[in-house]
């Protein structure tokens, strides 16, 4: 009788947590966020438990994983609508090579070692730090690489450069969800108001009707209107 019991235990919990992980959201395991590994890490180990130990009641083991997945849910959603609580669960990408230079503070800080760093180009097919523009740890701990433009794309930049257009750069972040992104604005010197001008030029009347905005180096608004 108690491996009966085991047996449809473990069945239970099996499907218990694969509708968990489906409520979650969609997002492969090497994209999880620190957050989201904790979570998974311990919904986990309550469902060890739960299979384990046949005096808990199926409620009793259930309370626990359900409240992990609520917990997640609601901070994911807050997290969608405030940028600063978005960054303070999962982090912000930090930039370890720029324009061929390696970034030794930031590298320091994210305790990133060289051979991590070397380890990571390599698999990129990139040997030499020198061909690479820009090298971003995202929060994931992947390492995103923007090689170093051809040099007929450098005589454009230089062109870029004369006629005005800032050095080449990733584009600026402008508006999340309808929320104006002031470090973005301070990053390109402008303010509000010039924001408010350039949307009026592709039609928008206010800020709440963009869910995504950004600019590039050359100047050129990205928009994403929200969807009714």
């Amino acid at each position: 009788m108690e491996w009966w019991s085991l047996f449809l235990r473990s069945l239970f919990a099996y499907f218990l947590v694969l509708l968990v992980m489906r409520l979650m959201g969609k997002r492969e395991i090497g994209k999880l966020s620190i957050f989201d590994l904790v979570v998974f890490i311990m919904i986990a180990d309550l469902a060890v438990i739960f299979i384990e130990d046949t005096r808990v009641p199926l409620m009793k083991g259930m309370i626990p994983i359900m409240t992990l997945l609520l917990g997640q849910l609601i901070l994911s959603y807050l997290s969608l609508k405030n940028t600063h609580l978005r960054h303070l669960v999962d982090g912000q990408p930090s930039v370890l090579i720029k324009n061929g230079k390696i970034m030794e503070e930031e590298m320091a800080k994210q305790r990133y070692n060289l051979d991590d760093l070397m380890t990571q180009l390599r698999e990129k097919n990139i040997s030499n730090i020198s061909d690479v523009e820009f090298a971003i740890l995202e929060t994931t701990g992947k390492l995103s690489v923007i090689p170093r433009t051809s040099e007929e794309k450098r005589e454009e930049r230089d062109a870029d450069e004369n006629a005005g257009f800032r050095p080449f750069m990733m584009p600026v972040t402008l508006i999340v969800d309808g929320k104006v992104q002031e470090e973005g604005l301070n990053q390109i010197g402008q303010n509000r108001f010039w924001l408010k001008n350039q949307i009026q030029q592709y039609g928008y009347k206010d800020f709440k009707e963009i869910f995504f905005a950004s600019v590039d180096h050359r100047g050129r608004l990205y928009i994403d209107p929200k969807k009714d």
